[in-house]
Formats: structure tokens, C-alpha cells, sequence
């Protein structure tokens, strides 16, 4: 007898649908093969299926059966097939397939006495269910909070593989999980830092608060002990709230890349990376022989914070060119091409030599010149260039650190940023997520058109620094974002004198 139900197969961070089809024939020898481009964790499958099954109460199929996932051309990959295989097995060698069958899509691990455990990628595969118009799915309990937050999709989380039998049988009533997105996002949005925690620094945070209002990367080079790491861990604390478009673009990040923490349904706050300067290339971008998502990945919509960057290997960093200008990690394989998106924007941290105090005006520097200019050097021109803000982080002066002025706290800085992204939906369109570090150069000439006072300005720093063609259009963009925090409609010299100023690295590395 023939069954057939639906699931998904995961490929990166998309689902795509893949129908099981399980074929007990009625004689002939006891044995079973999987078809449809499986992978070694799918193969282990019919092991765990037969203890599953022995232990649950029912028959393993006892002449030759055929299991077949397609389509063939797609390669299956972990164990996510288990339930619908056993569901399949089942009901081939019963009565027939329930017609409740097609009201769902099926994917979950099983446990050896028929337990149902997690999966990865069960956002991704609710949304593959609103979108060919399926009724619901059924995955495991840890998972339906997860695949709850698709609206329009019946979530079933099950415990067990009778519990699952039970439901397609109609023997068990439908339970669907229900979760409340709003709570889910109005608790995320405290936080327990802010940036009144960090004493001095006004012009470091001025310089990240325009960062955060258009998106723009930065680089902070100052001496150890400064407040980089500090202002760094802040950050987040005055970018606006992801919208649940962009929670949900994250979260399957998360989800297909088995990250999502236990209990947690959705990613309501923007994730900051961190990762340490001994990470690999395929760490950090994604990669591997089963391609998955890297730092620069699981940083989307939200912030990569690189300490130490002299310290990560120069090939590694090369890596970070292509993301950083097209929000996009292409990972190519011999069978196939996977993209992972990437938008983040990227903060940087570094000291200015080997011993750091170069710049520290209490400490003197041990390193020579050719030192300095080595250590520098492990920065590539072309990486410098992709980022907006270069800011220095001086020593925090005694009288600074022990006065009891607060100095900018987080939310009269939050309350900037979001106007000024507000200012930019505007511009470009409410539906459109572009902001101004990411205007194409038809947006620049449109919207940062420049004065004679303000040509003449630009021209001089062009010349005096060096100023590549990149370089100049980052000039632009951060100078219009400055007028946006300013509420100007035009950009005025003391807003492109300010974004000049953020270049002024340009000079040394």
C-alpha cells in the first residue's frame, strides 16, 4: 500500500517542499531502501524509525518497502524526516492515509521510544505552509512557539509519534499553539546597560549615534582601558526595535542554523556577534560542506562587533568586502550556490600599535615606527574604505571619570536615531528598508547635492587625505544622515565638515 505526506527539506536558511512517499508491498523479501538523494543522517533515519515504532506499539512493514523523498534532485539532509517517515510507515501498512494527511506539513526527529524531539527550521517551514496555502503543520512541542509567530498557519506541537498519529486520525482533538507577539517584544525592549554607564566620550557617542541613524559601519581606534568594548555592548540600546518583517528574517537565520535559544519563539531584540580573532573564514562568513550561515549572517539586522581587528587574519578580513557592500553572503558549491543575507552593520575596535598607546598621552608607546605602520598595514586599504566612521577613542581624563554628569543616556539618543530613520522611510519610501548608508550612487546625486561652500570643502579634503571614489560617496552618505539627525533638508558645511572629520583615519592607515 502507498502513503504519502508532506514536509520540507531545509537548503541554507530555505524550506522547500518535499513530499515522502512510503510504498509497503504486499510480498516478497523483509527489506527497505530510501530513495531521493539522502544524506547519511537521513539513511540512519529507518533505525531510529524501527525502535520508534517497536516501541510505540506498532508493526515495522514486514515485506520489501520503498521510501522515496522528492524531489530526487535536492539532497535531504538531518533528521527532520524521521516523523514523517514513521508516519508513512504507519499508514502504508495499515488502512490507508488519512485524508487529514494533506492538511499539513510533518517534520520532526525521533527519539528511539518514540519521543519527538526539535528540529531546525521550523519558521522556515511554516512559512513555506502560508505560502502554498497549506492548513497547518505538525512539528515538535519545542518547536511550536517558533513556527507559531506565522500567522494564517495552524501550529500542531506534538510530544510523540502516537500523539502525531492521534491527531491525523482525529482521534486526538486539534490543539494549535497560540503566541502573543507583542508581549514577546515589549519585554525585549528593556535593556540593563545604557550609555550613561560610559563616562566622557561625547564625541565617540555622537559619532555612534550617527552610525546607528543611518546604518553606517565604524571603526574606533584608541588606547586599551578607553570604552570601546563599553560603547560597543551599548550600541543596541539606541537603535530602534526590529519590525516583526525583520524579526522574522533574523529568526530564520537563527532557526535554520539550530542557534534559536530553547523556549525562545522569536528574536524581538537585534543580535549583536562577537566573534574572537581565532574564528575561521567558513566561521565567519558561512561555509562548510553542508553550507551554513556565519557570524556575519547571524549579525543580520543587528550589529558585528570586531575587537582586536588587526588580530584577525588578513585573508579572513578580505572576506568581509563582499557582505559589507552587498548585504549578501553568495556560498558556492560544486552542486549548488547558497545565499545567506547579511546587513549589519559592522563595528570595529583596534588599537593604535602593538602596545597600544600610541595615542595615550599618560603612557608612553615602546613601538618603532615600522612597528606601527606594520601593524596598521594588516588592514587593507579597500576594507577601510567600506567603513563609514573612522572615530578615535581617547584616554578618559580622572576628572571625567569621577565626575556625576551622566553625560548622553540611551534614550534621548534612541529618540534621535528614530526620528532620523524616520526621515529616511520618508525619502525613500515607507516599504523600502534602505537607509542612508546604503543609497545607490542614482540616490546619492538626488538626495546630497551640495552647495558651492560645501563642493569647495569636498574638494580640499579629497585632495588633502586622498579620498578614494568610495571613500567620497561615504563622505555623502554620512553627511546626509548627519543633516537628518540636524532636521535639515539640505546638507550644510558644518554637516560635511563633521563626516570629513570621521575620515580623518584615512590619513594613517
Amino acid at each position: 500500500m502507498l502513503s504519502r505526506l508532506q514536509s520540507m527539506a531545509l537548503v541554507g536558511i530555505e524550506a522547500f517542499a518535499c513530499e515522502v512517499e512510503v510504498d509497503a508491498a504486499s510480498r516478497g523479501f523483509a527489506a527497505t531502501a530510501i530513495v531521493g538523494l539522502p544524506d547519511t543522517a537521513v539513511k540512519e533515519s529507518l533505525e531510529r524509525v524501527r525502535a520508534a515504532l517497536n516501541n510505540s506499539g506498532y508493526s515495522w512493514p514486514q515485506y520489501k518497502t520503498v521510501i522515496n523523498l522528492a524531489p530526487a534532485d535536492i539532497k535531504k539532509e538531518g533528521p527532520a524526516f524521521d516523523l514523517p517517515i514513521a508516519l508513512g510507515m504507519i499508514f502504508a501498512g495499515g488502512e490507508g492515509t488519512p485524508e487529514r494527511v494533506t492538511d499539513f506539513l510533518i517534520a520532526g526527529e525521533l527519539a528511539l521510544d518514540g519521543r519527538v524531539r526539535p528540529i531546525k527550521g521550523a519558521l522556515s517551514m511554516a512559512l513555506l505552509a502560508r505560502q502554498r496555502g497549506v492548513a497547518g503543520v505538525i512539528v515538535p512541542r519545542d518547536n511550536a512557539q517558533e513556527a507559531a509567530v506565522v500567522t494564517e498557519v495552524e501550529v500542531i506541537g506534538i510530544d510523540t509519534l502516537a500523539e502525531a498519529v492521534g491527531v491525523l486520525t482525529e482521534q486526538l482533538p486539534l490543539q494549535p499553539t497560540a503566541i502573543d507577539i507583542d508581549a514577546v517584544f515589549e519585554q525585549a525592549g528593556a535593556y540593563d546597560v545604557d550609555f550613561s554607564d560610559v563616562r566622557g566620550q561625547e564625541a565617540v557617542k555622537r559619532a555612534l549615534a550617527v552610525a546607528a541613524a543611518g546604518g553606517h559601519n565604524v571603526l574606533m581606534l584608541g588606547p586599551p582601558g578607553t570604552g570601546k568594548t563599553m560603547l560597543c555592548k551599548r550600541l543596541p540600546t539606541i537603535l530602534p526595535p526590529l519590525t516583526l518583517t525583520e524579526s522574522l528574517e533574523t529568526t530564520r537565520i537563527y532557526s535554520a542554523s539550530g542557534k534559536l535559544p530553547p523556549g525562545q519563539a522569536l528574536l524581538a531584540r537585534r543580535p549583536v556577534r562577537s566573534p574572537h580573532h581565532s574564528a575561521s573564514g567558513p566561521a565567519l562568513v558561512g561555509g562548510g560542506s553542508i553550507p551554513q550561515a556565519g557570524e556575519v549572517s547571524l549579525a543580520h539586522h543587528g550589529l558585528l562587533f570586531l575587537d582586536e581587528f588587526p588580530e584577525f587574519p588578513r585573508t579572513i578580513l578580505e572576506t568581509l568586502r563582499q557582505p559589507l557592500e552587498d548585504g549578501i553572503v553568495t556560498i558556492a558549491r560544486s552542486h549548488s550556490s547558497i545565499a545567506f543575507p547579511a546587513q549589519f552593520m559592522l563595528i570595529a575596535a583596534m588599537n593604535p600599535c602593538p602596545c597600544g598607546y600610541f595615542t595615550d598621552p599618560n603612557r608612553p608607546c615602546k613601538c618603532s615606527p615600522p612597528q606601527i605602520d606594520k601593524y596598521l598595514s594588516r588592514i587593507s586599504g579597500p576594507l577601510i574604505d567600506r567603513i563609514d566612521i573612522h572615530v578615535e577613542v581617547p584616554s578618559v581624563p580622572y576628572r571625567e571619570l569621577r565626575s556625576d554628569r551622566n553625560g548622553s543616556d540611551s534614550a534621548t539618543l534612541r529618540r534621535q536615531v528614530v526620528a532620523t530613520r524616520e526621515i529616511q522611510r520618508e525619502r525613500f519610501g515607507r516599504d523600502s528598508t534602505t537607509l542612508n548608508a546604503r543609497m545607490t550612487s542614482r540616490l546619492l546625486r538626488k538626495h546630497c547635492k551640495l552647495d558651492d561652500t560645501c563642493e569647495q570643502i569636498l574638494k580640499q579634503a579629497f585632495a588633502e587625505l586622498g579620498l578614494s571614489a568610495r571613500a567620497h560617496d561615504k563622505v555623502l552618505r554620512v553627511s546626509r544622515t548627519i543633516a537628518d539627525l540636524d532636521g535639515a533638508p539640505d546638507i550644510r558645511a558644518d554637516h560635511l565638515s563633521e563626516a570629513i572629520m570621521y575620515r580623518r583615519l584615512d590619513r594613517k592607515l
